[in-house]
């Protein structure tokens, strides 16, 4: 009996160690892919030791800011469960006829879309149709300086409405900034930044190319219009028409109605990084060495302050933090879209789009970061010199 209690052990070792393997495994990539996470969740959980939990912690949570951000992401889910983005962004770089004509089309689908879907969702959608169109005509060596655009336009282009960028989104909220005067704000590193990535792009030659992407599913019409509609409520609660506690069992039970697989795909990670950085923000405000450190600094300039916390720790958490140190909502609001161009870890955004060049793109990443780096910091150099002089 002891020998086969023996033997029955010996054959369940390996069979713990894959399980360990496994786990070990899922966890890696997790923090591979959420690394801001987990860097905001420590960062939350050591202040929480530094500033005893009260009943002053529910003060810190934007909910309005989470319901909007839950809603939107929920509504682009279900709208790209059903194509729609792909197969409306295909037939518009269908007509395209060279690399350099395909190169703009990409950019500025991305630069679109960034508007409306927020950057991160943007990227996660026209990257993927940038690789397509590149490797199916054969011209796979222009997938990094196409990528790094779509990146640059998909950070910039949201710069204009409240719900283009997450930093947006809450500064918008948390300052009660008048719509119009949000996007007076934006409009000038708005327009030059459509004149600087268009430049960049007339840089690419105009080698001819056969497009041959063909795509025979078809947009569902009843679908496409619903969800339109809900992106539609979801518009007019971040813009305080509808308010948020409306919105929020509207979507949800819309949603789940129709696609409960959109419900799960929304980017919960993104929304604890905003938990996390609320808690954390509102610790780190009622420390008084801390306080006076970061008033001080946006005491004597908002604008770079806020770029330079961008290049650091990017541009949502930066916006979160500073938010709470200063009233200049208007620098602010500058500074943490200009600083979402610079390193790679300004935006969430760019993170999205070095994973995805890495995983098409074998052996070519010091290439990438390279170029990555010298079109970044060109645009952010440009844009904030010219921010400081005209504004």
């Amino acid at each position: 009996m002891r020998s086969k209690s023996l033997t029955e052990q010996r054959d369940t070792r390996p069979i713990r160690s894959d399980i360990l393997l496994l786990i070990k495994s899922k966890i890696t990539d997790f923090i591979s892919k959420n690394t801001v996470l987990v860097i905001a969740a420590s960062l939350a959980i050591i202040s929480c030791f530094i500033v005893k939990p009260d009943a002053g912690y529910l003060e810190y949570f934007d909910f309005k800011t989470l319901t909007c951000l839950f809603c939107t992401l929920a509504v682009i889910c279900a709208l790209k469960n059903i194509r729609f983005f792909t197969i409306t962004a295909k037939k518009i770089v269908a007509f395209t006829g060279n690399v350099r004509a395909l190169s703009l089309s990409l950019v500025y689908i991305t630069f679109i879309g960034s508007m409306f879907l927020a950057n991160d969702m943007a990227l996660l959608t026209f990257l993927p149709l940038g690789y397509i169109s590149l490797s199916a005509t054969k011209k796979e060596k222009y997938m990094a300086p196409v990528f790094i655009l779509q990146n640059i336009s998909a950070n910039l282009g949201g710069m204009l409405t409240p719900f283009g960028n997450p930093q947006n989104l809450y500064i918008y909220t948390k300052f009660n900034v008048p719509t119009l005067e949000f996007m007076g704000i934006m409009i000038f590193p708005f327009v030059l930044s459509i004149v600087l990535f268009t430049v960049c792009c007339l840089f690419i030659p105009k080698e001819e190319l056969s497009l041959n992407i063909k795509e025979q599913a078809k947009i569902n019409a009843g679908l496409t219009v619903f969800y339109l509609v809900l992106f539609a409520i979801t518009i007019l609660t971040v813009f305080r028409v509808i308010p948020y506690y409306v919105c929020f069992p509207v979507i949800f039970i819309a949603i789940a109605a129709t696609d409960r697989k959109a419900l799960v795909k929304v980017d919960y990670p993104l929304l604890l990084t905003f938990v996390c950085f609320f808690l954390l923000a509102g610790n780190i405000s009622r420390i008084e060495i801390v306080n006076t450190f970061f008033s001080s600094l946006l005491d004597k300039n908002t604008l770079l302050t806020s770029i330079l916390s961008c290049q650091v720790i990017s541009n949502v958490p930066s916006a979160i933090l500073l938010s709470e140190f200063t009233t200049n909502y208007k620098e602010l609001l500058l500074g943490v879209n200009i600083g979402g161009v610079g390193t790679l870890i300004s935006s969430l955004a760019s993170l999205i789009t070095f994973r995805e060049y890495t995983s098409h793109v074998k052996g070519k990443t010091a290439r990438y970061l390279g170029l990555f780096s010298a079109l970044n910091f060109g645009f952010l150099i440009i844009l904030t010199v010219s921010v400081i002089i005209f504004l």
